[in-house]
């Protein structure tokens, strides 16, 4: 039981600290219920696919443009990231904002992560529903790899 009380101390010692990270928790709540779906519904039908247009048209900007832009979207995914462990620890979306921020960095299997990601039953019925309400296409995804066992 001592623990409880020393436990306590700690955080009434911290309590700014502790107030501003609980803030930052609910922040980062609403402002991924508020964007989620709002990218989610801008999202081209074939962002997933190989020859998707967008996809060509970003290979075609600016090299020193897009240099930062890339430089940016890590920077941001690395704080992200490091803001959903810590997160982890305190009340807060940790998980999802941990995923977030891994989908925003650049990292090799990143497509094929985001792929069975949104392949999963539940997220690509809740994705394509968000879609749905808002008139657009579901989202188009690779054909699955096939798997030769022998």
């Amino acid at each position: 039981m001592e623990w409880i009380t020393e436990s306590w101390a700690y955080i009434k010692e911290r309590e700014t600290l502790f107030a501003w990270i609980g803030s930052l928790s609910l922040a980062t709540l609403i402002v991924s219920a508020i964007v989620v779906p709002i990218v989610i519904r801008r999202m081209p039908h074939d962002y997933f696919l190989e020859n998707s247009e967008q996809t060509a048209a970003l290979r075609e900007g600016h090299p020193v443009l897009r240099a930062l832009f890339l430089i940016m979207k890590n920077f941001v995914g690395g704080i992200l990231v490091l803001g959903g462990i810590l997160m982890l620890i305190t009340p807060g979306q940790g998980v999802l904002t941990i995923l977030i921020g891994l989908l925003l960095m650049n990292f090799p299997g990143k497509r094929r992560f985001e792929i069975w990601l949104i392949r999963l039953g539940p997220l690509n019925r809740a994705i394509n529903w968000i879609r749905d309400k808002a008139g657009k296409r579901p989202l188009e995804l690779p054909a699955p790899p096939t798997s030769t066992a022998s």
